[in-house]
C-alpha cells in the first residue's frame, strides 16, 4: 500500500478515523493511499477514490462512494448522520457526520461497497477466493 507521507488529519479524532479506515481498506487487494490537494486523505483503487477523509473541526469527516441506490437508502434513513457530500455527491457520494461515533460495522460495508463499485472486475475476483 502506497502511502503519502504528508500529515493532513491532526486531531486526535480524526487519526482515530483514520486509522481505522487504513486498517481496514489495507486489506483489500492494489488499494492506495494518497493524500489530494485539498488536503483530503483518500483511498484508492486502479487510481480512482472509493473512500476520502478530512476533518471538520476536532472530528474526523469521511466520504464514500455507493452506488444511486445506496446513497437513496442512506439519505432517507437518517439525515443527521449521513448527508449528500459538498461537490461530487451527485456522482454517487455519501458523507457521514461524527464517523467516529458511526456504526463501525455498517461503515465496513459501506467501504466494501464502495471498493466493489469502484474496482475493476480483476480485483473482485481476488477478493471472492
Amino acid at each position: 500500500m502506497q502511502q503519502d507521507q504528508t500529515k493532513t488529519v491532526k486531531s486526535e479524532g480524526g487519526l482515530q478515523l483514520l486509522d481505522k479506515v487504513r486498517t481496514y481498506c489495507i486489506g483489500l487487494p492494489e488499494v492506495a493511499e494518497q493524500v489530494d490537494s485539498f488536503g483530503h486523505t483518500s483511498f484508492r483503487v486502479n487510481d480512482k477514490p472509493f473512500v476520502m477523509l478530512g476533518e471538520h473541526g476536532e472530528d474526523g469527516s469521511l466520504a464514500i462512494k455507493t452506488s444511486p441506490a445506496t446513497q437513496e437508502i442512506l439519505l432517507q434513513q437518517d439525515q443527521t448522520e449521513y448527508f449528500k457530500t459538498p461537490y461530487i455527491g451527485q456522482h454517487g457520494w455519501v458523507s457521514i457526520r461524527f464517523a467516529n461515533r458511526a456504526d463501525w460495522q455498517e461503515i465496513e460495508e459501506l467501504i466494501q461497497e464502495a471498493y466493489l463499485w469502484t474496482a475493476p472486475k480483476r480485483l473482485i475476483r481476488l477478493l471472492d477466493r
